[in-house]
């Protein structure tokens, strides 16, 4: 390939042409502090408003419901942090599962130290939540209940519209992070029972550093960062207003070709499923099949390591990962596939792939090819792989 193929869309993707261009007067002529007085900040104030509105209304929100965060990390900490010391007087339980990503584990491993109890729900095979045990997890002092819209490394799409009427049937306020999900499939908060949302704008071309936090109007939750008046008092700092702007443009790219980007994804990683598992013996496709993320695909491969199979990848040109890059390092295998019921050594030798719009079929190809011609070269050199082989012959 002439250039590098990039399969990595759920770690980041690059900022869209159209995205950059919205932001630029705001990093140089419209440069202004929204919080200031004068009209020349009084301007950059009303687009702020403007571009909270486009978001809000993609996802059936009301404006004033949109909280700017410096991105997903910031809103699963506020979502879980805020509403624990908010509502510790009612209790100090709280539902999750065990493949959050770790923005939301590590916030209760926190919270646990604080003399909070978590409980850590179990998933299928195919690493689906089943609502009946979030109902069975409910106790008279749950006071959240947090469960991921679409998972970060495998894909598969959660029943957040049943899980929400479960929490909401018992006045519980239902929080998921929707990261990878935002932008990708069609999200209404109030159709889905949802009363707090995390977004990260990097997962869909718009910059690193901006995201925000939906709040349902009621909900009792403590600010975040004390300082200015900014948020509505909830989250100080001064106003990302580039950021902002660059999130609310993608967001209205993301709206328009919502239903199309995602038939062709959709197509194109079937496409790449099925050359794998016709192709390559020894694969195993994590997560549901269909119930996923129109741009996923993770495999697990017997008898090789991961970063093995990355570094060899690298080397073609091709951009993919194990898991989520904020793990990249990282000796233990996924928390995510382990809960899937899936041993270290496969876990170990996962594989995630993630396309975008401007992947091409050309490119499926190469990277199919590349990796029968990886897998081949690091199984030979396995002992395990020549031992099962002869056991098996």
């Amino acid at each position: 390939m002439n250039k590098p193929v990039y399969l990595d869309n759920a770690a980041t993707t690059p900022i869209k042409p159209e995205v950059l261009e919205a932001m630029m007067p705001y990093l140089k002529e419209q440069f202004g502090n929204p919080s200031s007085a004068y009209t020349f900040a009084e301007d950059i104030k009303a687009d702020v408003e403007n571009a909270r509105k486009t978001i809000a209304d993609f996802i059936g929100a009301a404006s004033d419901e949109i909280y700017f965060t410096s991105g997903g990390t910031e809103s699963d900490n506020w979502a879980l942090n805020g509403i624990a010391f908010a509502q510790k007087d009612k209790g100090k339980h709280i539902i999750t599962s065990k493949i959050e990503h770790h923005a939301v584990l590590h916030t209760c491993e926190y919270l646990e130290k604080l003399g909070y109890e978590i409980t850590y729900l179990d998933v299928g095979y195919n690493g689906l939540v089943d609502p009946q045990q979030v109902r069975e997890a409910i106790r008279p002092d749950t006071i959240l209940i947090s469960v991921m819209f679409a998972n970060n490394e495998i894909g598969t799409i959660q029943p957040i519209k049943e899980i929400g009427e479960i929490a909401h049937e018992h006045g519980i306020p239902f929080h998921t992070d929707a990261v990878q999900a935002y932008g990708h499939v069609r999200i209404n908060v109030n159709e889905m029972n949802i009363d707090l949302l995390s977004v990260s704008g990097h997962k869909i071309n718009a910059p690193v550093g901006i995201g925000f936090l939906y709040i349902r109007t009621g909900t009792k939750i403590e600010a975040f960062m004390h300082g200015g008046s900014q948020e509505r008092h909830k989250r100080a700092g001064t106003t990302n207003a580039p950021g902002i702007i660059g999130l609310a443009k993608a967001t209205e790219l993301a709206d328009k070709s919502l239903e199309k980007r995602a038939e062709y994804e959709t197509q194109l990683r079937n496409y790449l499923i099925e050359r794998i598992e016709n192709e390559i013996p020894y694969s195993l496709l994590n997560g549901e099949k269909t119930n996923r993320l129109p741009n996923n695909a993770n495999f697990s491969f017997g008898f090789i390591e991961g970063e093995s199979l990355l570094f060899m990848l690298d080397r073609m040109s091709i951009c993919a990962s194990s898991g989520p890059a904020c793990s990249t390092g990282s000796v233990d295998p996924s928390h995510v596939l382990t809960a899937l019921g899936l041993s270290r050594e496969l876990a170990h030798g996962s594989l995630r792939l993630t396309l975008s719009e401007d992947t091409t079929k050309e490119e499926i190809d190469y990277t199919v090819d590349s990796l029968k011609k990886a897998l081949e070269q690091l199984r030979e050199a396995s002992p395990q792989y020549h031992e099962f082989i002869n056991r098996h012959r």
